[in-house]
């Protein structure tokens, strides 16, 4: 089954471990790293598919390094993704590219090196004895709803450690109720389906094809006031520093966790507005890949935003898929032509080198985005097949046939 038959979520807690497992985990991230580093090592210059560097680089990691058989694979298939991140922003070539490096202190698991157990505990392999330890939820946490729901099973997830304590992004996934056949009229009813394209960044976080802007500026700058706060009481070590990192930690997670549920309403509400029964993101992996300027913490805050949108959207109705976003930022909607040189990064400002259409490059993205959802065909799980792009002015096909919002407000009377 494809990944665009399943609902996707991630679930942020806090992990409860020993003395004794937080120095295995620790080692566990430490060997992490190096394994990622090595297979991108073995693997520069000579391929970038996951099943190229697995195929490469596997026996290396299982010789040098500590980790299991399946975190070796899947450091393998890590340092593909990175390798092959850095390739494509440079023309596919690895002559003048800087090679990657792992120092971010995360550790991929799946379900073979993860457990989940019903007392909302969990385990997981290190470089010795797996590591059992209780899950620990906030007061009224949005997490139970995934953790005590069999309909969500667990997938790939990720350990973090910060300011001395370890947080696990738990991945979870659903199956799309499957379209009722029977019911002919009502994908009928949805054959001429439109669509919200969302392109994710930095300088904006999201940007819908409707020239909706949700602006990443104030989360950039707590996100580097607490960055250097934590640097500066770091240095110190006191325990009184580390009490005021802590707080300052907590009110950093609830400035982000409220603007991304802010943003995250006003991209349903745009939906709405516009009448999309879809909203298509990019595929958040390769997103992370694709943008240069993207870190750990942008790729969290790109995860948290879908999963709040998908949220929002499940309970109004709305599909919400992921689809490839590679090419997006880079194809003039105006008449197809692709070259990486349509789009200038430093201004975000996309100008077509063949027809000379321009504007915003985040904009210019989302609408590839909506079109290249339209032309991936229907979404056999909804009986939902998409064939216009909604844009702020009215709705569009990928053929450019426009149907304004005056026509539109015509059509839909009662």
């Amino acid at each position: 089954m494809s990944g665009s038959e399943y609902f996707k979520r991630t679930a942020v807690t806090r992990l409860a471990v020993d003395s004794d497992g937080h120095e295995r985990l620790l080692a566990m991230v430490r060997e992490w790293k190096r394994g990622c580093q090595i297979a991108v090592n073995t693997a520069w210059g000579n391929c970038h598919t996951r099943s190229e560097v697995q195929q490469l680089a596997y026996d290396v990691l299982r010789e040098r390094t500590e980790l299991g058989s399946q975190h070796a694979v899947l450091a393998t298939h890590r340092a593909a993704e990175a390798v092959k991140g850095v390739l494509e922003r440079n023309d596919g070539t690895a002559e003048s590219a800087e090679k990657p490096t792992f120092t971010s202190p995360t550790v991929v698991y799946d379900t073979r090196t993860m457990t989940l157990f019903d007392d909302k505990a969990v385990s997981l392999t290190t470089t010795e004895d797996r590591v059992r330890c209780d899950l620990v939820f906030p007061d009224d946490g949005y997490q139970t709803q995934y953790v005590d729901d069999d309909r969500w099973e667990p997938a790939k997830s990720n350990l973090c450690y910060r300011d001395g304590q370890f947080d696990l992004h738990i991945g979870f996934r659903a199956e799309r109720p499957g379209a009722d056949a029977s019911s002919e009229a009502g994908s009928k009813e949805k054959e001429d389906a439109t669509v919200l394209g969302v392109a994710l960044g930095v300088e904006n976080v999201a940007v819908t094809s409707t020239a909706r802007f949700f602006s990443g500026e104030k989360l950039d700058h707590h996100h580097r006031e607490f960055a250097e706060l934590r640097a500066d009481l770091r240095e110190t070590e006191t325990r009184s520093a580390l009490r005021t990192l802590r707080q300052a930690g907590g009110r950093n997670d609830n400035f982000v966790r409220d603007t991304l549920h802010t943003v995250a309403r006003g991209i349903v509400e745009e939906a709405e507005k516009h009448g999309c029964s879809v909203i298509a993101f990019g595929e958040l992996e390769t997103i992370q890949e694709l943008l240069p300027k993207v870190d750990e913490f942008h790729a969290w805050v790109f995860e948290r935003l879908f999963d709040f949108v998908a949220y929002r959207a499940e309970a109004r109705g709305i599909t919400v898929v992921q689809v490839n976003p590679e090419y997006t930022s880079q194809r003039c909607t105006a008449c197809g032509f692709t070259h990486p040189q349509n789009r200038d990064i430093e201004r975000t400002h996309f100008e077509c080198l063949k027809c000379g259409n321009e504007a915003n490059d985040h904009y210019n993205a989302a609408k590839n985005v909506g079109f290249r959802c339209i032309r991936r065909g229907p979404l056999s799980s909804r009986g939902v097949g998409a064939q216009y792009c909604a844009l702020g002015s009215g709705r569009v096909t990928p053929d450019g046939d426009f149907i304004p919002n005056e026509e539109l407000a015509e059509v839909q009377k009662p």
